[in-house]
């Protein structure tokens, strides 16, 4: 996983790697193509990127899936929106607005962050658009904060 801010991928890319995780198992390029409304072209390229970067394994003519480097970045990924989606509903937005502006943001923001913000919130279950999932440095107590 992008040890960082997790914003070295381009915000379609970070986007076909959710859609992926969420989905689950294999899914085909003409599926992901479909969903995004673009070219089958355009996909097999960017997927091809991302299996080069470690992140899918793609079968042409079968689809792809993710690598367990990918499965771990794209988790991560997804619940970093879900946080950040959540914080801005608890701040007053609506939870459609606060999704759209997550977004706007929300590569600029590092797991460091994510992890305090998460701790700072009670480490919620449920976010605006899905279940949130915690990973063990989530999880730990933060040096010399309390709730």
């Amino acid at each position: 996983m992008e040890p960082g801010c997790g914003n070295a991928l381009s915000a379609r890319k970070v986007e076909y790697l959710k859609y992926i995780f969420e989905t689950g198992g294999t899914v085909r390029t003409t599926t992901i193509a479909s969903a995004f409304s673009v070219d089958p072209s355009t996909i097999t390229k960017t997927l091809g990127e991302l299996s080069g970067a470690g992140y899918i394994r793609h079968v042409p003519y079968h689809g792809v899936s993710l690598t367990d480097d990918g499965a771990r970045y794209a988790a991560f990924l997804v619940k970093r929106h879900r946080i950040l989606s959540l914080m801005l509903v608890r701040n007053g937005l609506p939870p459609e607005e606060a999704c759209s502006e997550a977004s706007r943001f929300e590569s600029r923001v590092s797991k460091r962050a994510v992890d305090r913000i998460c701790h700072f919130m009670g480490h919620p279950r449920q976010g605006v658009c899905g279940e949130i999932t915690h990973d063990d440095d989530c999880l730990e107590p933060v040096a010399g904060v309390s709730r």
